[in-house]
């Protein structure tokens, strides 16, 4: 099988074939989470770490108000060709999720599937935490989900799923292949194993993550005095399940309040 090394975020494409499939689950519980936890009527959405958009065009069709920023142009274009596609305005930017402004205010945000901890520094996190709190109405919520690195060894270091969209199939792997907890780094290996009818490649790439245990997490969390932490969920995504941050956590989805 060919081989190519690259950055999995510039095939757009193949990434929306793996992580589209499961949209439903996160946007049932962000809906839930709406209702539940925000004391505003939640009409405009901002997702920072955007993408592919997978998650905006299914709020933009149900009348929501959506707009998002990604690093990544690939992904902002294959973003906004979804939106427009669909009729509804290409609202995705180019740009830093921890410096960012909003023109106006926004009533929830969301950030589900670990892009939060791409940002390699204490201060990008507290910057890009600053930038979402600036952005929501008073009220208004920020669901942020991640994986913490727990006190003990992970119970689970691999992963592999599989997708299909027509005659596409995308096989993936992901593995962790070193964690530094004194650096606060954790090296992730990424692969995609992609079949056309007409091409067979792979796609290798290495990422690179900050660490979060459940203490460094709950402290950085406490520095941001504008956003109060009301519930934490795992990825289960069960409204009427919420769960406590330990030290053996793994998988947190953490829902801050605009004070």
């Amino acid at each position: 099988m060919e081989a190519i090394h690259g950055n999995v975020y510039d095939y757009p494409k193949y990434y929306d074939v793996l992580f589209g499939a499961d949209w439903k689950a996160e946007y049932d519980f962000l809906l839930d989470c709406f209702r539940v936890h925000c004391r505003r009527q939640v009409r405009r959405l901002f997702e920072p770490a955007c993408g592919t958009g997978r998650l905006l065009v299914k709020f933009a069709g149900a009348g929501y108000q959506t707009a998002g920023n990604d690093l990544n142009p690939k992904a902002v274009d294959y973003c906004n060709r979804r939106l427009v596609r669909h009729g509804f305005p290409p609202s995705a930017n180019v740009g830093d999720m921890a410096d960012f402004r909003l023109a106006g205010k926004v009533d929830a945000a969301f950030n589900t599937i670990n892009s939060f901890r791409h940002l390699q520094t204490e201060s990008e996190a507290e910057g890009h935490l600053r930038c979402v709190a600036h952005a929501l109405a008073k009220g208004g919520i920020y669901v942020l989900g991640l994986h913490l690195t727990p006190a003990r060894k992970p119970l689970c270091d691999e992963e592999s799923w599989s997708a299909r969209r027509g005659h596409l199939v995308v096989n993936s792997r992901m593995w962790s292949i070193a964690i530094d907890k004194r650096r606060r780094k954790e090296r992730v290996g990424f692969q995609f194993d992609i079949y056309t009818p007409t091409r067979q490649f792979r796609l290798d790439d290495e990422l690179l993550f900050r660490t979060y245990s459940a203490a460094q997490i709950r402290s950085l969390l406490s520095r941001i005095a504008e956003l109060e932490h009301v519930a934490t969920y795992d990825f289960g995504y069960r409204i009427d399940e919420p769960t406590r941050v330990g030290p053996a956590t793994e998988d947190a989805v953490f829902v801050l309040r605009k004070r």
